[in-house]
């Protein structure tokens, strides 16, 4: 497999390369430790930076090795000089080439070095608690964000962060041509608790009352449209009190987008530029372009709705093999599917297998059925004995299974035996992230709903309330809204969700029935949204967009796999913020201006760990995009 990632030492093709050398030169530096090269031999020279390494070669020579965010350069002083690892030099000498077999070629500046140099010490250092370098990896995480001004001077922190940079630019660029107007929107804005769990901020000067902290420029995005706008963008940081993850934070950014007069292949073409243009600046080449599929065939052949289209495995449909069946577990089912895994017999033992059936169990299925293929699509399974010659012979047929594979089913409901198996599917095949080529996708025609209230009877939002159902299925909403599609759409790169958006619903009849289903009355509907709705009865455009996820896009192009890594002061998985310390407790002066108490109870469950416990109950509802 190829790798995502830009070559060690090195930045996106719209990196550094293409700044002037003149825009690199201060009143202190003519040029940057990584940019010498040999076509500079001759050349006289001054470069600043932290030490990296420092040996001593008797009196005579010390060898320094300078670091900058662009790389090292090897510095030979004559005589002796006092510098210590992470010491800040300011160092004038001359380019020469490196002597007969001392050349380094791992290194973009290992055919030089600088001679004849004198050495100035700008600050001294303190010995870092960790190595400033690949060995930091290691290190455990709380230590590293203790002291991420430290680990940010590693080549790989800056890389990643000139990667986002270059992300964020080749994005603005391939909107400005379109006629889109940056526009920000406001960080203090009402409660709206039909989505993720939100951050809250208490006024003062309105006892008793709350601002809350954006979990998307939702409205305001739309209330632009409304406004004549046309086509809006903004990178927007939001705020959302989630439990965190490898993909999640607290704060992220969102390229957020939302266009008037358009249907979703409109907005799809422009999400599509965007993010291309994104991925060739950071491989520096062409990128393949973005597929399409349905949320029905990303669940029927991959089994979730963020399909990673790198690696096979996928989910083979087996219902219509055991229609008569005497097997009991395979009888009556549902939906019966399975997936091959080639050459899988070898690689799972009795006790992997065993494992397989648990974590199977512990998704929701009843049970797992594994089978070895052995010579001949002769069948080894414990359920082997229950099975007809003819349906064994299907089995094999349908999986196109060859001696060695293992095959793994599930009989269940439909979307049970779906979701299993997809997550199957990713623990046996999906990628490290960085290896594989691209694989953009969208995602389309989501379900409106995607359940039944238990409490309430009403059925369940897939996306916000504002979510336009498909004109083909309007005739469906009341008698069978589960079968309803909805205009929202995904664009999934490599199994992770880098976005969602929809088109939005501008009419009132038809917000009025959607609020209807939803069991939202027009007078709850006002007190929770008439700031928003009122606007709509003077004229409102049709209107949709769109939200990347800036954090997930970068992390996949820089070949990580925790959105940390992309982030300059993320906090931990926890919640916690190792460097700064927040939370923190506030003085109760400020507790008294702002009419708040804190209980103690409630202050004593969140010490030390993270207050965010995921989405607000009842909903399920993405609210970005």
């Amino acid at each position: 497999m190829t790798s995502t990632q830009p070559a060690t030492g090195e930045l996106p093709t719209a990196g550094r390369e293409n700044i002037p050398a003149a825009g690199r030169r201060t009143a202190m530096r003519t040029h940057l430790c990584g940019d010498l090269r040999a076509n500079q031999v001759g050349q006289t020279v001054s470069v600043c930076g932290w030490v990296a390494h420092r040996r001593q070669h008797g009196a005579a020579l010390t060898f320094v090795d300078l670091r900058d965010h662009s790389g090292l350069v090897q510095v030979v002083v004559d005589g002796s000089v006092d510098v210590r690892s992470e010491y800040v030099l300011r160092i004038t000498g001359t380019v020469v080439i490196r002597p007969e077999g001392t050349s380094n070629p791992g290194l973009a500046t290992g055919e030089i070095e600088l001679r004849d140099c004198t050495v100035e010490i700008l600050s001294t250092a303190t010995p870092p608690p960790f190595p400033l370098d690949d060995r930091a990896d290691a290190v455990d995480e709380s230590t590293r964000l203790a002291y991420r001004y430290l680990d940010l001077r590693r080549e790989r922190m800056q890389r990643n962060l000139r990667t986002r940079s270059a992300v964020l630019g080749a994005m603005r660029a391939a909107l400005a041509p379109l006629d889109f107007v940056e526009v920000e929107t406001p960080l203090l804005m009402p409660s709206t608790p039909e989505g993720a769990r939100e951050f809250i901020v208490p006024s003062r000067q309105f006892p008793g009352s709350f601002y809350a902290l954006p979990q998307s420029p939702q409205l305001f995005k739309q209330l632009l449209m409304v406004g004549g706008t046309d086509r809006y963008f903004q990178f927007a940081r939001c705020l959302r009190d989630e439990d965190l993850r490898a993909d999640r934070q607290y704060e992220f950014t969102q390229l957020d987008i939302e266009m008037s007069f358009v249907d979703q292949d409109d907005i799809l073409d422009v999400i599509s530029a965007a993010v291309l243009a994104a991925a060739r600046t950071v491989v520096g080449g062409e990128v393949p372009a973005i597929e399409r599929i349905t949320w029905h065939e990303a669940m029927n052949r991959f089994g979730v709705d963020k399909p990673d289209l790198r690696f096979g495995l996928e989910l083979v449909e087996l219902t219509a093999i055991f229609a008569d069946s005497g097997f009991k577990a395979f009888a009556g089912a549902a939906a019966i599917k399975g997936i091959r895994v080639p050459g899988g017999s070898a690689g799972h033992n009795r006790r992997k297998l065993d494992d397989l059936t648990d974590r199977a169990k512990s998704l929701g299925a009843k049970g797992l059925v594994w089978m070895r293929v052995g010579a001949d699509g002769a069948l080894e399974s414990p359920v082997r004995k229950f099975l007809s010659d003819t349906e064994a012979a299907g089995i094999v047929a349908a999986t196109s299974a060859v001696e060695g594979d293992l095959l793994l089913l599930v009989a269940d409901e439909w979307a049970t035996a779906c979701e299993v198996l997809g997550q199957l599917r990713n623990d046996l095949g999906r990628p490290p992230a960085g290896q594989g080529p691209l694989r953009f996708v969208w995602v389309v025609d989501f379900p409106l709903f995607v359940g039944i209230d238990t409490v309430t009877g009403r059925p369940k939002p897939g996306h916000h309330p504002f979510t336009r159902p498909h004109p083909d299925d309007l005739e469906k909403m009341e008698s069978d809204p589960l079968s309803v599609r909805s205009r929202a759409y995904d664009l999934v790169l490599n199994g992770w969700e880098l976005g969602s958006g929809s088109i939005r619903i501008h009419e009132s009849e038809l917000q009025q029935r959607i609020f209807g289903l939803l069991g939202i009355t027009p007078e709850e509907a006002n007190a929770r949204f008439g700031f928003f709705l009122t606007p709509f009865g003077y004229g409102a455009p049709p209107h949709g967009g769109f939200a990347v996820g800036i954090d997930r896009l970068v992390a996949i192009l820089a070949g990580e796999e925790n959105i940390r890594e992309v982030i300059a002061f993320p906090k931990t998985q926890s919640g916690l913020d190792p460097l700064t310390g927040a939370p923190t407790p506030v003085a109760d002066r400020q507790l008294r201006e702002l009419g708040v108490r804190v209980v103690a109870a409630a202050a004593s469950a969140g010490s030390g760990t993270a207050a965010g416990s995921g989405s607000s109950a009842g909903s399920g509802a993405k609210s970005g995009g």
